[in-house]
């Protein structure tokens, strides 16, 4: 315990300290020539974004420093326990065919490895759209059929969907809980190999006080090149954060909603949600349910953790920037309701410092936004010194300040692209660079990759600065379903999403020439990607043009060039499962609930 109070406390203090630096840094140099009001506004806007950014700094850092831990026990051998664990998908107007696919794929394996009867699959339809339940149910007893599985696939359907997911699973808790040790929760979208299912139980049995196991789960199935940039970016990158999370972890470790194994009597015991005061967006049900039950959990005794080690889980993300968008926005408002919950009695002090930080991942996009424009203003509110003169791409300070001036950019290049760098070139010349395609494959998809985000961070921060404006105000997201379909985004429809970008960028050009016309090349790599805004989401969500991009070998993952068997068998499913069902065919009854204790 000393010792994780210790790395925490190492691990939050160099953060401050960094940004400290990094701030006092800043003031120097733009007071140099006196100060104003907006100097003071400006430091303390670039103190919180370098806090956030020493913060992701130091969870790389710490992914990179750290061991991978305890070696995961061979699931070749049976797992020999006596436990039963309910395998949860939660659907909610998503393709029947892509879901059952999975979830056939999954049973297969399951019943192959696990004859015992320990694992069934349980598909828990929220679903309002009449089409989606009628091809639900239709899936369901294919599967059922096909695989002879009648006793181990379980369908529900609930004509109101109270609570959304979390009400989902806790109408699974309250009525079939009983009959499981263990509740395997996934996405609808999620893929896990059946071996790693079992590990993840057998972990759960050897420690009776973990509540909750939470795996890193990869992207896998994208085309668009949003997606496939995704893709490649969680393939390279994620593992080595997921360790820096588990390194401070401690007993207060995360839940990301889904490819995660939960103790059953414990979630029942302590994580019951409660209906926030007032209306949405801030009150009503909390829709960023995870967070909250992993902080439950925790002020239970029970222990919540990551094992990045746990290797086979999977999920797919929106492929195109929009539906990536729609998804960050209903987020958004969910993390922004925990600001509410900070002071709940009896949480860990860790399990606020998550919940705050999830509450930073959106408020640090208002934030750059307003940094960035107050910047702006300063050399139009006071004109001089000019430390952008016309004849030089280059800022020109006033000597001493000159140096300071670039410590502090060499500065914030390295929190933002040190840490990437280091875990491309790591994996570039080992063993797991050659399962990207070789040394030269890692590079060019990470050279790629940041090219990429760097172009679409100003779109990124525009649509998350106004999903927080939009919650400030009092919009309510709801809880839209999502198309998780690679397919052609039209200019049009990405111009439909993104006008009020084009306009926020050609003010920005038309303020820089008319007030500050030496800070145009400046504003330049902000304002021409909110110009480009629409042509940007659409090529970049486009599958043609993805595929083409494909067949170079350009963000390639180990699971696209050596699908393992559970991605192959989900492909070979859809396959199968594609062809329409006659109109003839009976409907499947909704399964009745396992009998409850």
């Amino acid at each position: 315990m000393r010792s994780i109070t210790l790395k925490r406390a190492v691990f939050i203090g160099s953060a401050f300290l960094l940004a400290f630096a990094a701030a006092s840094l800043f003031g120097v140099v733009i007071t140099a020539n006196g100060t104003s009001p907006i100097h003071w506004a400006m430091v303390a806007l670039l103190l919180v974004c370098c806090i956030w950014l020493a913060w992701g700094f130091n969870t790389a850092v710490a992914g990179i420093l750290s061991r991978r831990g305890t070696p995961p026990r061979s699931a070749a051998v049976p797992w020999r326990g006596s436990s039963r664990t309910a395998v949860l998908v939660p659907v909610y107007n998503e393709d029947a065919t892509a879901v059952f696919a999975r979830v056939a794929a999954m049973l297969r394996g399951l019943m192959e490895i696990d004859p015992s009867h320990r694992f069934d699959m349980h598909v828990l339809s929220d679903s309002t759209k009449p089409d989606c339940v009628v091809a639900e149910k239709r899936a369901a007893q294919r599967v059922a059929e096909a695989l002879g599985a009648s006793g181990r696939l379980y369908y529900r359907h609930r004509e109101k969907n109270t609570g959304r997911k979390a009400g989902n699973i806790a109408d699974f808790v309250t009525r079939s809980g009983g009959a499981y040790e263990y509740m395997l929760i996934l996405d609808a979208d999620s893929l896990m190999r059946p071996e790693t299912m079992l590990e993840m139980a057998a972990r759960m049995e050897a420690d009776p006080e973990l509540g909750l196991l939470q795996t890193q789960p990869l992207i896998i199935g994208r085309h668009t090149i949003f997606g496939r940039a995704l893709q490649f970016s969680a393939a390279l990158f994620s593992p080595v954060f997921s360790r820096g999370i588990a390194a401070l972890q401690g007993r207060e470790g995360p839940f990301w909603g889904h490819n995660a194994i939960i103790r059953t009597r414990a979630f029942a015991a302590a994580c019951g949600l409660p209906k926030l005061p007032g209306k949405a967006p801030f009150g009503g049900e909390i829709l960023s349910h995870d967070s909250i039950e992993a902080a439950l959990l925790a002020r239970a005794g029970y222990t919540v953790r990551v094992d990045p080690d746990l290797e086979g889980s999977y999920e797919e993300a929106p492929s195109t920037l929009i539906e990536y968008a729609k998804r960050d926005r209903r987020w958004c408002q969910g993390n922004l309701q925990h600001g509410g919950l900070l002071a709940a009695p009896g949480l860990r002090t860790w399990s606020r410092i998550s919940l705050f930080t999830g509450i930073m991942a959106y408020v640090a996009s208002p934030i750059w936004l307003l940094f960035l424009v107050v910047s702006l203003l300063d050399p139009v509110l006071a004109p001089a010194p000019n430390y952008f003169p016309a004849d030089s791409l280059f800022p020109v300070f006033p000597h001493p300040e000159t140096g300071k001036a670039l410590l502090l950019l060499v500065g914030i290049f390295v929190l933002l692209l040190l840490p990437k760098t280091l875990i491309a070139f790591s994996r570039a010349f080992s063993a797991k660079g050659r399962a990207f395609g070789g040394w030269f494959a890692v590079l060019a998809g990470a050279t790629a990759e940041l090219v990429l985000t760097s172009v679409l961070a100003p779109v990124m921060m525009m649509f998350q600065s106004k999903a927080v404006a939009e919650i400030l105000v009092g919009a309510d997201s709801g809880w839209p379903s999502t198309d998780r379909e690679d397919g052609r985004l039209p200019v049009r429809a990405a111009f439909a999403a993104s006008w009020w970008m084009v306009i926020a960028g050609g003010f920005l050009l038309w303020a820089a020439w008319t007030y500050a016309p030496d800070l145009v090349l400046w504003v330049l790599p902000i304002a021409l990607p909110l110009l480009l805004a629409p042509v940007l989401i659409s090529w970049t969500g486009d599958r043609a043009l993805g595929e083409s991009v494909e067949r170079t070998g350009l963000f390639a993952t180990p699971f696209e060039l050596d699908p393992e068997p559970v991605i192959r068998d989900a492909a070979a499913w859809r396959q199968r499962l594609e062809p329409a069902p006659r109109a003839e065919d009976p409907l499947p009854d909704d399964a009745r609930p396992i009998a409850a204790e």
